[in-house]
């Protein structure tokens, strides 16, 4: 969830495995936000940005800013390594989210928006007026699992 009241920068960050489970390092990572709506830009004013994983796999992409229409916005991930590429879809919404505040003359503590989770997240949608139901909930972002290919092993001659 992007607060869109914030406009904060923030850091994506994507995990990048073999068949194996076993992080690849120096594979490709492309992201690419929509153009319009929903959506925001990376640190270089853009709609797409390219990356590389670290030893451990991953890849951060720093400095990503939501624009200020609420709504979800999916994000195209692409990864490829060595002629290899898998896909997978990061979901966000885009909200205006109000900060705590006090109620005058109560002392009572009164929380206009919490958001804990994909499912708070989506109930929050509908409870800003954004429409009479929350949208469905994004499914997991999947594993990006690289195949490089398998060998063969048998006796000689075969």
């Amino acid at each position: 969830m992007n607060n869109i009241r914030q406009r904060a920068a923030r850091d994506l960050e994507v995990q990048v495995n073999d068949e194996k489970d076993t992080p690849v390092a120096n594979a490709s990572v492309s992201m690419v936000v929509p153009s319009q709506g929903a959506t925001g830009t990376f640190a270089n004013g853009s709609f797409i940005v390219t990356g590389t994983t670290d030893a451990r796999g991953q890849a951060v992409i720093k400095g990503f800013r939501p624009n200020e229409i609420p709504g979800k916005m999916e994000i195209a991930v692409t990864v490829s390594y060595r002629g290899q590429t898998g896909h997978a879809v990061i979901t966000q919404f885009n909200m205006a989210v109000e900060k705590a505040s006090r109620k005058s003359g109560h002392g009572k503590l009164v929380i206009i928006l919490a958001v804990v989770g994909v499912a708070a997240a989506a109930g929050a949608y509908a409870a800003l007026g954004r429409g009479s139901s929350p949208p469905p909930a994004p499914a997991p972002v999947p594993a990006i699992v690289i195949n490089p290919g398998t060998g063969t092993v048998g006796a000689p001659g075969n």
